[in-house]
């Protein structure tokens, strides 16, 4: 059996009961912690019969990795991991597809906190490249608050050469967030139909290879003194428009 993964934090721990609760191997909760939000998780567990370990506030600290657990974690039966094949098939049934594209985007709070946006935006799948980039670890996933059982998180070997396939074989066009001559206001470019919003690196911001497969760069108007901002601000902005444009 394949090691168990550690989810913590209420949000990402009553979500995952929610939705994935056959998953869940054994659930860890603080010593002495009897309160209503700690009762809706146990309530949600006990129809599936999941072991409940009350445990001290070290042994729940060593579990999570960090001491921002919030009296809860769980043991988790780690779910496949998502590749290519996977985006296939989702844009096959998903003819208007919103997909997100992180392009190296490496801080596990950015990514969990892109991730939770982009649950609430109605996104499908986020798509991150492999390597050089935050994975699905318990850390994003307690920022992500349950975001993270609610979107599909697709890791692919090349992001550039990924864009360029489902361009070509879905017809998804592709949104970069950068200022360069050719970029649109935010709210002036058509976000509706098959889109893929892809967002650049904290420091960095795109790759040229990725923006290579951009069919239309967009910026966000500021009004400040700043002109960069945090990337999952920068996407929650992004996506808030998208979702705006696709709903009304």
């Amino acid at each position: 059996m394949a090691k168990p993964e550690y989810y913590y934090g209420v949000h990402s721990v009553e979500s995952l009961l929610e939705l994935e609760p056959e998953r869940v191997l054994t659930l860890f909760t603080l010593k002495g912690r009897d309160d209503q939000r700690l009762q809706r998780i146990l309530e949600l567990a006990e129809p599936f019969g999941i072991s409940i370990q009350k445990a001290s506030r070290d042994t729940l600290e060593k579990l999570a990795g960090l001491p921002f657990h919030q009296g809860v974690v769980a043991a988790v039966r780690p779910h496949p991991t998502l590749n290519e094949k996977d985006l296939d098939q989702l844009l096959e049934l998903t003819p208007d597809a919103f997909l997100l594209a992180l392009d190296q985007v490496t801080d596990p709070h950015n990514l969990g906190a892109c991730i939770r946006t982009a649950a609430a935006m109605g996104v499908q799948a986020v798509v991150v490249p492999r390597d050089r980039s935050a994975s699905l670890t318990p850390t994003a996933r307690k920022v992500a608050a349950g975001g993270a059982e609610k979107v599909k998180f697709i890791q692919v070997t090349n992001l550039a050469r990924t864009l360029g396939h489902i361009k070509e074989t879905y017809n998804v066009r592709v949104i970069g967030t950068m200022l360069d001559e050719k970029a649109l206001p935010l709210q002036e470019c058509d976000l509706t139909g098959a889109i893929t919003i892809v967002m650049g690196a904290e420091d960095t911001g795109l790759r040229p290879i990725t923006q290579s497969q951009c069919d239309q760069t967009v910026y966000i108007p500021m009004s400040g003194n700043l002109q960069s901002l945090n990337v999952s601000v920068a996407t929650g902005m992004a996506l808030y428009e998208a979702c705006r444009q696709r709903n009304f």
